[in-house]
């Protein structure tokens, strides 16, 4: 993608001007904020815009050097040839960085996550494949810096879960999590298998971007709001108050249970807080689905039944099928060391996808 420079000199011309208007002696307090957010997001963007600009300069001045040199320096034009290579080796890179901080922006990229993980097909097995994915997520978690609590959780008797919610705080969470969204598959004899055999199970991974209160207004009247006594595991206290909480969205059917809490207040601010999370991302989806293409374009269409990965223990392989890609590195990605890879390369991807449309090419 060729970016002109015109465009260039826009881009450094809009920061240098929102950086002088934030040292305005009479700017009120929310014009600041506004405007220190708006640098936070140019600044970036007019850094690979100058680079290119650079680059370009210095080319020009070469390809000059050289012609003008050729006759009276012999040295000076060859030195001169070896730093346009070096620069045009450069300058693509640079202007591929550039194009990528001028796509468009996915607005809840900077948000926390919601992230749910259930288990699917294969009983047992599946609850027990949850918990190995709750702990893999955990561990990447950590590893990134990033805050992870457990909102809601029902344990499965061999271990693992039947359904777990956490929230996932931290920078850059969202835009880290979403092409986790989707159905993962894991093939593996089963600690119950006495024959040996190898099975097949499947957890369904939900992540979705956690939005402020502003972002969802919720009127008390199309809550459904019910208080009940606990059941399962929990201790004495959970199972003998009415501190369970259900929420029913009325307009959109959504229902919400939480019981993990001692507090029924706890308990319903964590459902509120779920609740906020599914109705934000049923709206993203309904004006996703409005602009044409839009999701087909990234790597995953954030369809929850849409089968992404396959863990192989037999041969040590996890299988991304959205990019066939096949990294023999399964105890390390599900220790979450490794999981940046996969990451990486399904960003990368999204990525190249965007800028060939862009391009007009794809």
């Amino acid at each position: 993608m060729q970016i002109s420079a015109e465009r260039i000199a826009q881009i450094e011309a809009r920061r240098d001007e929102v950086q002088a208007s934030m040292t305005r002696a009479d700017l009120p307090p929310e014009e600041f904020v506004r405007l220190s957010k708006e640098y936070a997001e140019i600044e970036p963007v007019a850094k690979a815009a100058h680079e290119v600009r650079r680059l370009r300069q210095e080319l020009a001045a070469l390809e000059q050097m050289a012609g003008d040199g050729a006759e009276a320096d012999p040295a000076m034009r060859e030195m001169a040839q070896e730093e346009m290579q070096l620069i045009r080796g450069r300058l693509p890179d640079a202007e591929r960085a550039l194009a990528l901080q001028l796509l468009p922006r996915d607005s809840a990229d900077a948000r926390p996550a919601m992230l749910e993980i259930r288990a699917g097909t294969g009983g047992d097995e599946a609850a027990l494949f949850a918990g190995d994915l709750f702990r893999m997520y955990q561990r990447y978690a950590d590893a990134q810096g990033w805050k992870m609590e457990m909102i809601s959780a029902n344990a499965a008797e061999v271990g693992g879960f039947k359904e777990v919610v956490a929230s996932v705080t931290g920078a850059g969470v969202f835009a880290r999590l979403k092409f986790e969204s989707g159905v993962h598959r894991v093939q593996r004899v089963p600690v119950t298998e006495s024959g040996g055999r190898i099975h097949t199970s499947a957890a369904t991974v939900a992540v979705l971007p956690e939005p402020e209160e502003v972002d969802v207004q919720i009127a008390d009247s199309d809550l459904k709001i019910d208080i009940y006594r606990a059941s399962g595991a929990g201790g004495q206290h959970v199972n003998t108050t009415d501190s369970a909480v259900r929420i029913t969205h009325l307009p959109s059917g959504i229902v919400v249970t939480q019981q993990d809490e001692r507090s029924q207040h706890k308990n319903k601010a964590k459902a509120m807080q779920v609740l906020r999370a599914r109705i934000y991302e049923m709206e993203r989806d309904r004006a996703q689905s409005e602009q044409a293409g839009a999701r087909k374009a990234m790597v995953g269409s954030g369809d929850r039944s849409e089968r992404i990965r396959t863990y192989n223990f037999p041969q040590g392989r996890v299988t991304d099928h959205r990019i066939n890609l096949t990294l023999h590195r399964l105890p390390e990605i599900l220790e979450g060391s490794g999981l940046s890879e996969v990451i990486d390369a399904l960003i990368a991807e999204d990525e190249a996808a965007r800028l060939a449309q862009l391009d007009g090419i794809g």
